[in-house]
């Protein structure tokens, strides 16, 4: 399976330069050129690689929402720098490499070359269903994605890239994992942190979201807890197998 990257920058240079390299190691890739079109891709689908423009306003903060993904499905984390940003900075978002700007082609192709191992380690499984999916908040300001961490019955946990400002009332919607079915509801914020993590009660669910939604949990926890079936029923099972032959 083809490695493939996706690439958030506004730099027609630099994105010239990562398209060559991308032809010449064989990688397909993606462009955006904000914060909310990229983190709405994430949740589409596995990125082998994950190439961040420093420059581009938000930025850390979406490098530090990736890892909130799951490690199956963790990209590769390559920062864009200019010369004004510390390199510190970028491996505290939780980059794992630095590219240099202007770009060249020669140190790209390397560092390309140099976490290539890890892109293949980490499209392990890819195949199988993600459990990653955005929430839209309708917050004052306008329409806010979120990466949905965790979802239960009675509301869910978000990662955003900037700090939400806890209000009450809140409209949301959000795709179930695995599905085309669309969840709205209403609920107030009970936790933010400066992350931009936060946590949402919901206060109403229309029924049919509702049903749906417990139809996805139910199925999840399913799959996380098999039934087993008793070993009376198993020894019975092997009598009546032996007693056929």
């Amino acid at each position: 399976m083809k490695l493939n990257a996706l690439v958030m920058s506004r730099n027609p240079g630099a994105v010239k330069v990562l398209v060559a390299a991308f032809a010449e190691l064989g990688i397909e890739y993606r462009i955006s050129s904000s914060v909310s079109d990229t983190m709405e891709i994430l949740a589409q689908g596995h990125h082998s690689a994950l190439v961040v423009d420093f420059d581009v306003p938000q930025s850390s903060q979406l490098a530090r929402m990736t890892r909130a993904v799951s490690v199956k499905h963790r990209p590769v984390l390559f920062g864009m720098i200019s010369a004004a940003t510390p390199i510190a900075d970028l491996f505290e978002a939780g980059g794992n490499f630095a590219l240099y700007k202007p770009l060249d082609m020669l140190q790209v192709l390397h560092s390309f070359r140099a976490g290539q191992a890890f892109m293949h380690q980490d499209r392990r499984d890819s195949t199988r269903a993600r459990g990653e999916t955005i929430a839209y908040l309708q917050l004052p300001a306008g329409t806010v994605p979120a990466l949905v961490q965790d979802l239960t019955e009675q509301g869910l946990s978000v990662q955003a890239a900037e700090p939400l400002v806890p209000m009450r009332g809140l409209s949301l919607r959000f795709v179930l994992p695995g599905t085309t079915q669309v969840v709205h509801a209403t609920g107030d914020f009970v936790w933010t942190d400066k992350a931009g993590r936060a946590g949402l009660f919901f206060t109403n669910v229309p029924a049919a979201c509702r049903r749906d939604l417990q139809a996805w949990l139910k199925k999840r926890e399913a799959r996380k807890h098999p039934v087993a079936r008793p070993d009376f029923e198993v020894r019975i099972g092997r009598r009546a197998t032996a007693a056929a032959h």
